[in-house]
This record gives structure tokens, sequence and C-alpha cells, in this order.
């Protein structure tokens, strides 16, 4: 298969030096809003060009928590094991971030524990792995526009084991922060526009040290990623965001990664539409500490 006949959103390529493979994680139920959660698949290649699949990797067991919005699955190789992080839903309980571990890429993924390590009360989402210059493990993570009305990105620590979420999340930065996200009606029936989204965060530190984070909204133009950078070097910032989005051409909840070749590659997902959806690769420089797409 070709990615263009590959639906998918929120992409993310998992290089495994350990079996050199690249593997290909998302959100791939076919409606992923409105019917039941079905799981999560992957698809595997050598050249980023021809990929084998799809794999099924994950099925919800009897009694798991979630029963819809399959979202954004990412998969982190963690002291010799696999660690899926990705969103759920249920009539009872709210949305939040699950980890999930096995010891292939290809799964099967079970989960850790019983409950999301986001908190219980919060509608969350999108929740992605962080190891700090001390080793210690992070998640990082949206607090959602539709309850937070200016959409939060927040960075919890994890365990060691990543079992348990330790102490409360700490804010990083707020939409609004940035120059660019469009104002949306908020979902209190109040019918006031000043909501902004946040969704997609994913930490990458180039090789000059500078540690960014991408992040997706919605500006005037559409679904659009952009980026902010740790004025410290370290994840709790103080963050300053780019003034213009990366990515502006209805595309976005993206990662980087780095080929076998050694080249940066930027994935994400357009247009923003199912089930039109298909993810995207761009190479990408890095330049005294920014991004430029090639």
């Amino acid at each position: 298969m070709h990615l263009q006949e590959i639906q998918m959103r929120d992409p993310f390529i998992l290089a495994d030096w350990k079996s050199n493979y690249y593997y290909l994680y998302g959100t791939t139920d076919k409606d992923p809003w409105k019917a039941k959660g079905v799981g999560f698949e992957t698809y595997r290649s050598t050249d980023l060009v021809h990929w084998e699949g799809p794999f099924v990797i994950f099925t919800p067991p009897a009694g798991f928590w979630g029963t819809n919005n399959f979202w954004a699955p990412e998969v982190h190789l963690y002291q010799d094991k696999y660690y899926l992080f990705a969103s759920f839903k249920s009539d009872v309980r709210r949305r939040g971030t699950q980890i999930l571990v096995s010891s292939s890429p290809l799964g099967p993924f079970v989960p850790l524990g019983d409950r999301p390590a986001t908190p219980a009360d919060w509608e969350c989402l999108d929740g992605t792995f962080f190891l700090d210059e001390q080793a210690q493990p992070w998640m990082v993570f949206c607090h959602e526009w539709v309850q937070a009305n200016d959409g939060e990105i927040l960075a919890r620590r994890l365990s060691s084991d990543l079992r348990e979420a330790i102490g409360e999340p700490v804010l990083l930065f707020k939409a609004s922060a940035a120059g660019w996200p469009k104002l949306l009606c908020r979902r209190d029936g109040t019918g006031i526009v000043d909501a902004r989204v946040t969704d997609g965060p994913f930490l990458h530190r180039t090789k000059d040290g500078t540690l960014l984070m991408l992040w997706s909204t919605v500006s005037e133009a559409g679904y659009a990623m952009g980026y902010a950078r740790s004025t410290s070097g370290s994840l709790l910032g103080p963050w300053v965001q780019q003034e213009k989005p990366l990515i502006q051409c209805d595309g976005g909840h993206g990662m980087i990664f780095r080929s076998f070749e050694g080249v940066l590659y930027l994935t994400y997902h357009s247009p923003n539409k199912t089930p039109n959806e298909r993810p995207f690769f761009v190479a990408l420089e890095e330049k005294q500490g920014a991004l430029v797409c090639r």
C-alpha cells in the first residue's frame, strides 16, 4: 500500500532500530467520532513508500473502560518495552489518555491499570511521552477546549514504570499564548465566540539542544500546526510561540522522526475531514533551533 491508500488521522511513526522497520500508527477507525470504538491498527515499511498491513495491535478487552473516540495512538520504546499512549472516552467517563504496553511494536497492547493517566474530572486528549534530562518520564497532554475554553497543554510526571501519574499536572501554556489560533464558539450553549483549541502536542529536541513542541489548533485558514520553543531548554519552559504556523494547509496533529538514513521528517494528516484524511511526510531542516519544511 501507499500513503494515499491509507485513511488515517494523527499519524505517528516509530523508527524501530530493533526490527529495522518503520511502524505507522494513527486513528484508524473508519468513524472515530460517533461510532463505537473498534481498536487500533498499524502499518510497517522498510522505505517509507511501500507499506504492509494493516496489523491489528489493540482490540478493547472485556471490561475496558473506553468505548468511544479511540484517538491518536503513539508508540514509544522505553526500558525495552513498547508503550502506547492513546485517548478514549465512554458515556460515563470523561475523555482521557490511557497507557498500554506490549513486548512488540505489532502488539497486542494491553492496558497498564484500569484508568487513564489524565485527571478523572477533566476532558483530556493526545497524551505524549517525554523523558527529561534526569530520565524522569512525563506525559504531556491537552486539557480540552470543550471544557477549558482556552485549551491548555500540561505536563504530568509518571512513575518509572509508567503505571502511575505522580502529583498534579503543570500548566505549560494555553492556546491564547499564540497569536494565530481562531476563536471558536464555546461548547456551553452561551453562543460566546472566545474558545481556542489545543491538540496533538509532540516534543522534539534539535541537534543544538533546543527543545521544541509541535501542537495543532484551528487557524483562520483551517486546521493548522505550529510550534513553541522552551527558553530554558527544559520541559517546564517558559514556552515562546512562533509567530506563524508551520503547516496551515488544512493539516495537523503531527510528529517528527528521523529516518534510518538520518533524514528528519514531519508527518501529519490532511485534509481534516473524515473519510478523506491521509498521512503525509515532509522533510525538515533545523536552522538555529527553528524548523523549516524543505
